[in-house]
């Protein structure tokens, strides 16, 4: 169970479901132990939120535990959809722990945003790679699918083409050097909605080595939290993915930081 998820599922404002698919990562492998190790490495957090003055035992969080993923990955991607889904329709909030970053197509699409907001070091705008669409190089590239236009925050690096799909009115792209002002003067959002996905490898790896595919040049975890701060107000899900256990817990509890600032932001400002 996720740290202080005590509510029951029932009365769950929001809803914890771990992914561990490891299926088309390329470089370092691992995220299949990626949800066990963020909920691990989320013990020693405080229930307490100064910032907002919160408690994230009394927010209404649930552990669903993990869909248990298998080598099929567009049958799995379809199965996990049915059930997050199903936490939409109970109007609550799915927060989805990977696994690669491939989960997070169909948690977008349970969620049917107009705007998807990825924090990533790659620009994720494959058709294909390694052969198949279902990579995790393809994730952005499938949001679009969905949603209306995509804001990447922190990308990097990505091959030509993706460059020139960046290029597009439909993405706009962040880069690191760049996020300190979109922070002075972020979106509004509106009455848009919005989904919220980390890769963990937005972090530069200094902060975050335990994932599958390490980019130098990368975000502080200061920045990513005020970036989730950000975001999670206008936000219907929020997943945090690519953690993996090849480090000594830095990325998972960069990613179970994460994933409670997230919490805390969104019902701070959506609590009447």
């Amino acid at each position: 169970m996720f740290p202080g998820a005590t509510a029951d599922r029932e009365a769950a404002s929001y809803v914890v479901v771990g992914a561990p698919l490891d299926a088309t990562t390329t470089f370092q492998p691992g995220t299949r132990f990626g949800p066990d190790e963020i909920r691990r490495f989320a013990r020693s957090f405080d229930d307490y939120d100064y910032q907002t003055a919160q408690h994230f035992t009394e927010l209404g969080v649930h552990d669903a535990g993990d869909v248990r993923a298998w080598d099929d990955v567009a049958e799995y991607i379809d199965y996990l959809g049915g059930q997050l889904r199903d936490i939409v329709w109970d109007d609550a909030i799915p927060l989805v722990l990977g696994g690669e970053h491939t989960v997070t197509v169909p948690a977008v699409e349970a969620v049917d945003p107009d705007v998807f907001v990825c924090l990533d070091a790659h620009l994720d705008l494959r058709e294909a790679y390694d052969g198949t669409e279902w990579s995790h190089a393809c994730v952005t590239n499938h949001t679009l699918d969905t949603a209306e236009k995509a804001i990447i925050i922190g990308a990097r690096t990505g091959s030509e083409a993706e460059w020139e799909r960046a290029a597009e009115a439909d993405v706009t792209v962040v880069e690191p050097g760049a996020v300190d002002d979109w922070l002075a003067d972020p979106p509004a959002f509106d009455d848009e909605v919005v989904y919220l996905s980390v890769d963990i490898d937005a972090a530069d790896p200094g902060f975050a080595p335990g994932t599958g595919t390490m980019e130098p040049g990368g975000l502080t975890p200061q920045q990513l939290q005020r970036l989730v701060s950000a975001v999670a107000p206008a936000a219907a899900g929020f997943d945090v993915v690519e953690v993996n256990d090849r480090d000594d817990g830095q990325a998972a509890a960069l990613a179970g930081k994460l994933l409670r600032t997230f919490v805390y932001h969104h019902a701070a400002n959506t609590t009447p």
